[in-house]
């Protein structure tokens, strides 16, 4: 009996269609004569899910008695009895009432699998384990019910239920996926538009890996060496030259014809560690295309084009993009190339790109040296136990010690060499093996005392010896030169990976890069060092100085300095560093400038930023006070002017009517220009709010004493959790949001005042009815002096949005406007939630299927 097939429905969200697909599969196999029956399908008292559970055969549910209360499972036993051909189970995330047979629904059906029963399931995109922290981030639900993503893997098929935002909520708003009594509390919390984008494209994302996956397994299963175009992937081949950039560049614009294309740079470096490559220039490469949306690979080969084609073919890619060879036209004797190695060998289903560039036939540059550099210390030890030691241990061997035979004191001598080689390299260990033969020849080769040799066994041992003595010492002198570059180019690789972390992570901090540098190169002082230009004095923009160390001022005062571009120039004192110091001493320079360009671009884009809000508010302020505050003035002045008339006798009721005109002009004059003083001390930066906890039913409903009686209904729940909030400007914000709904909002038609919890957040929404304003406004209608969408003109000044959000902001909480379900604009004010006190979660179902 084989094993069972798995086919999943995937869903975004709860509501996409995951129960109908499944059911209207079910269908689809019975009418071609499969044996299909329901083991758990919940429809949620979906009348569209409900119907199409008709004509369906229904295992009878097991009931379970747990707490007091009855519950009702799949009955696992039955549906084994029955054994059908395929057995439908909704929710594979779903945990079983205590007292099943299995803790997890995904556990029956690894059983039903087992038996050899097809199982069609469903589960969300939010219920797969590896996800639980990015969906509870996105949302800020975290989701008690998981499945393993090994268990969804495993699946024989899995089929994406999409459905884009916009429809979701309409047909939430419908009814047609919670009852009419949670569609507000949904809409508002769960299934927010940003909420169920993210989740539609975590679904996307995981969905396409899966299908990689699928397409790879089959691919290595069938031997399919050959590419499948299924969608353009762009290898760039890099050599760590100046080159790389115009190659990267020009990927990005062929990825840009065609959608869904993708770039992967890769570097190929030889199995050794050693290499020609610029470090710096590496670093800058890979900083361009991941900002290109590209990805870099770090691939070990010693065969480049052969590497370079097996991960171009191993990634599926349908392009490869390389650059005209660097080398000079004599240097072609020593093979073709890359480039045309690679051309050669692709095959027609690999396109193969040389791409011109500056560089061409410039010549490679020089290798780079690979001598270790000893010190003078090591050098004279070496030259010393490969001279001195073999001749006293010679005299040794023939003044006190017996006659060990020549064999022996060869390999005595061998020692010699290779201990001169440890300490001293090549030469030493080659000058103590040619001594040490002649010292074997005189001393311990008949006839003895004489530079001849008599004896023709003796004249092989003796080349022998030095034929094993020079290889001896050159792989000793090789592996230890190679041990010391791998330390050291181990040491340069960790500098240069907290160089490109630091560009990646965006870090700002000039002196603390000093410090980096002056810790890395043990300096007493640095200092990055700049002028206007080549005749203008030098300045320093930065500098980092020990209590030994001494103030830089010119790179003339300087041990080291690295210039960087014109005028620029990185200086250090302390001690002369050597030549192979300065290649990553020069990508610190290189950073030093960038983190320098960075910091004052920020600077002057923020000041360029206050200029121009600053000029555009004194232009709107203008504009308010010749139109928005002379209104007001000028029915105050003609009520003053009417009441001072001795012309017309007023009687009673007019001298009240124009008194009232008064008070309401000087009303409607005093929350103006409250309002621009409040923008006033927002744009200055000196509001200071006094956090303290407090309940929002003590503030919320002070803050609606500006509006008419019976226009307000308010829905603050006592089980709350207290907020973390400035009660006097908590209640401005509330009081300018408030009365925007309620004046725009239809007569005889309150607007709602409610708060709920979610997560460490509380939020107070306030909905209206009104026309709303388009999605391309939302932003703009909390900008100072703006009046959008239903905004009536002459209704003020435009700054009790910008007020309340400013407020908002400067007590930690965020003022955000949406679309209200049905109609109207929704203002959502969000909250700090008081520490110590657990937040309330919304009442929802833990899962929803459609």
């Amino acid at each position: 009996m084989g094993r069972g097939k798995l086919r999943i429905y995937l869903g975004a969200a709860p509501g996409v269609g995951k129960t109908y697909a499944m059911l209207s599969e079910a269908h689809r196999r019975v009418e071609r004569g499969t044996d299909a029956v329901v083991g758990f399908v919940e429809h949620h008292g979906r009348p569209r899910t409900e119907v199409m559970l008709h004509g369906l055969e229904e295992v009878p549910r097991r009931e379970i008695t747990y707490r007091g209360a009855v519950f009702t499972e799949m009955d696992l036993d039955a549906v084994l009895a029955r054994r059908p051909a395929v057995v439908l189970v909704d929710e594979l995330a779903h945990t079983n009432v205590p007292g099943s047979r299995n803790t997890k629904r995904w556990q029956d059906v690894e059983e039903l699998l087992q038996a050899g029963v097809d199982v069609v399931s469903t589960v969300n995109i939010q219920h797969l384990e590896s996800l639980g922290d990015v969906v509870e981030s996105i949302t800020g639900v975290r989701q008690q019910e998981t499945v393993p993503d090994e268990v969804v893997r495993r699946a024989d098929q899995i089929e994406l239920v999409d459905m884009s935002p916009q429809a979701l909520r309409r047909r939430m708003a419908h009814g047609n996926i919670y009852k009419s009594d949670k569609v507000d509390a949904a809409l508002s919390n769960y299934f927010r538009p940003g909420n169920l984008t993210a989740l539609r494209e975590l679904a996307l994302l995981w969905t396409a890996d899966r299908v990689d996956e699928y397409l790879r397994q089959y691919r290595t299963e069938h031997s399919v060496s050959t590419i499948w175009q299924a969608r353009e992937r762009i290898v760039v081949g890099l050599t760590g030259g100046p080159e790389g950039r115009t190659l990267i560049r020009r990927a990005a614009r062929m990825a840009a014809k065609g959608s869904g294309s993708e770039i992967l740079a890769v570097y190929i470096a030889r199995s050794d560690g050693l290499t020609s490559a610029s470090p710096k220039e590496l670093a800058v490469q890979r900083t361009l295309v991941e900002d290109l949306g590209g990805t870099f690979h770090h691939v070990i080969g010693d065969d480049v084009p052969a590497s370079l084609l097996e991960f171009a073919r191993g990634v599926n890619a349908t392009q490869i993009v390389l650059g005209s060879s660097r080398r000079k036209t004599w240097q072609y004797v020593f093979g073709p190339g890359v480039g045309q190695t690679v051309a050669r060998d692709s095959g027609p289903d690999l396109d193969v790109h040389i791409v011109t560039h500056e560089e061409v036939a410039k010549g490679r540059g020089l290798p780079v040296a690979r001598g270790a550099r000893l010190g003078r210390g090591r050098l004279v030890a070496g030259w010393l136990v490969g001279l001195v030691g073999p001749a006293l241990l010679s005299l040794l061997l023939t003044q006190a010690g017996p006659d060990l035979g020549l064999a022996n004191n060869m390999l005595l001598i061998l020692c010699m060499t290779v201990a001169a080689a440890l300490l001293g390299g090549l030469l030493p260990s080659l000058a103590s093996a040619a001594f040490g033969s002649l010292l074997l020849n005189y001393f311990f080769v008949e006839p003895l005392h004489r530079w001849t040799i008599t004896d023709p066994k003796n004249i092989v041992a003796i080349s022998i010896f030095v034929f094993v003595a020079v290889s001896v010492a050159s792989v000793v002198d090789l592996a230890a030169r190679r041990t010391h570059q791998a330390a050291r180019l181990r040491a340069e690789s960790e500098i240069l990976s907290f160089l490109a972390g630091s560009v990646l992570r965006g870090d700002n901090s000039l002196e603390a890069l000093l410090e980096r540098v002056r810790e890395t190169f043990a300096m007493e002082s640095v200092a990055l060092l700049e002028r206007a230009s080549e005749v203008d004095p030098w300045t320093c923009a930065a500098a980092v100085v020990t209590n030994s160390g001494k103030p830089l001022l010119r790179p003339e005062d300087a041990d080291v300095d690295m210039p960087v571009g014109d005028n620029m120039a990185l200086a250090l004192s302390g001690r002369v560093l050597p030549a192979e110091d300065r290649r990553v001493l020069a990508a610190f320079a290189a950073q030093a400038a960038v983190v320098l360009d960075r910091q004052r671009l920020v600077g002057e884009a923020e000041r360029a930023r206050r200029l121009d809000e600053g000029n555009r508010i004194r232009v709107a302020l203008l504009a308010a006070v010749s139109h928005d505050l002379r209104t007001p003035l000028a029915a105050i002045k003609a009520a003053v002017s009417s009441l001072r008339s001795d012309d017309v006798a007023w009687s009673e009721e007019d001298e009240a009517e124009l008194l009232a005109g008064i008070e309401d002009g000087a009303d409607r004059l005093d929350h103006l220009v409250g309002n621009l003083l409040d923008m006033s001390r927002l744009q200055t930066g000196t509001v200071t709010p006094l956090i303290r906890e407090i309940d929002l039913d003590e503030v919320v409903p002070m803050a609606l004493g500006g509006v008419p009686e019976g226009s307000v209904t308010l829905d603050i729940p006592e089980s709350l959790p207290m907020v973390a909030v400035d009660p006097g400007l908590l209640e401005r914000s509330v009081a300018n949001v408030v009365e925007n709904a309620v004046k725009h909002s239809p007569g005889g038609t309150p607007v709602l005042v409610a708060a709920s919890a979610l997560g460490d957040r509380v939020e107070v929404r306030v909905a209206d009815r009104g026309p709303g304003v388009p999605d391309s406004a939302k932003d703009r209608i909390f900008e100072p002096f703006q009046r959008y969408g239903d905004a009536p003109r002459g209704a003020g000044v435009g700054l009790g949005l910008a007020v309340a959000r400013g407020f908002a902001e400067a007590m930690g909480g965020t003022l955000a406007a949406e679309d209200t379900p049905g109609g109207g604009m929704t203002m959502v004010l969000t909250l700090r939630a008081a520490d110590g006190i657990a937040p309330v979660r919304p009442d929802l179902p833990a899962q929803a299927t459609s």
